[in-house]
């Protein structure tokens, strides 16, 4: 444990940091508390030199079963508009560190729109996905309606959030939700595997690879091509750099130190 909360587990394990949602009894539902606990954990995680990459899961029933009901029912349009609750996911997409969601069980809701703020996923084969809200008489809130159709395009987008109906992790996975399919079991170490390859590159290299990636979401083509020409040209600043061309020419493994 490198951290103590109330709604969430921190751990180290060498490089990898893993944060687990922990609010079994309501499925991992998203508190405003809980929200705000896992922004500080990332803020903190984000500036530990010692974590490469960030692995964000919940447990064998559910990664997040959506938004907490029993807090949203009592909100009006006023009272949500002057605490703005959702302001606050911006700082989970501003991680510079990459992160992999480790899925197990269901993701809705909110805990779908958490999912899409994560920059890989590993599903396990029980997990469901879905954006629910329009059973409730509302719409996705946290960037369900926008980030969904760039990851899985508008017919297939409008069908999940229109319909309120789920999909399974095949499905997922069909569509381009998910990167990959495990087994409840292995759903967790097979992110770890996969986060033992990114933390051994350069660190710099990594956030500014995810930064133009997230770039390409946001602007023209030729607007990223110019802000990744950017990034590409900052890198030959760094050791990290020095370091990659050196050990491929002298056919060993680099060892990057991020600066």
């Amino acid at each position: 444990m490198i951290s103590t909360y109330e709604h969430i587990l921190v751990e180290k394990e060498e490089t990898i940091a893993i944060v687990r949602l922990n609010r079994p009894k309501v499925h991992n539902a998203l508190s405003h508390a809980l929200i705000g606990e896992l922004t500080n954990a990332l803020n903190i995680l984000d500036k530990d030199k010692s974590v490469k990459v960030i692995i964000l899961t919940g447990n064998e029933r559910a990664f997040a079963a959506g938004a907490d009901i029993g807090e949203m029912a009592q909100e009006t349009s006023v009272s949500l508009m002057l605490k703005d609750p959702f302001s606050i996911w911006d700082k989970i997409r501003n991680t510079k560190k990459p992160i992999i969601a480790a899925v197990s069980g269901f993701a809705l809701g909110g805990g779908l729109e958490l999912m899409m703020n994560c920059d890989i996923v590993v599903a396990s084969d029980n997990a469901k996905f879905g954006q629910p809200e329009i059973n409730l008489g509302i719409i996705p809130g946290a960037g369900g309606t926008q980030r969904l159709i760039r990851l899985v395009g508008k017919n297939k987008a409008m069908e999940m959030i229109l319909t309120g109906e789920m999909i399974n992790a095949q499905e997922a996975f069909r569509i381009g939700l998910v990167n990959k399919i495990a087994s409840v079991e292995t759903c967790l170490e097979e992110a770890k595997k996969m986060a033992k390859v990114i933390a051994k590159k350069s660190p710099i290299a990594l956030q500014l690879a995810k930064d133009a990636i997230l770039k390409s979401f946001e602007t023209s083509l030729s607007e990223g091509l110019q802000h990744e020409r950017k990034n590409f040209y900052m890198l030959f600043a760094t050791a990290d750099q020095k370091e990659g061309m050196s050990a491929f020419l002298e056919k060993r493994d680099p060892v990057f130190e991020g600066h």
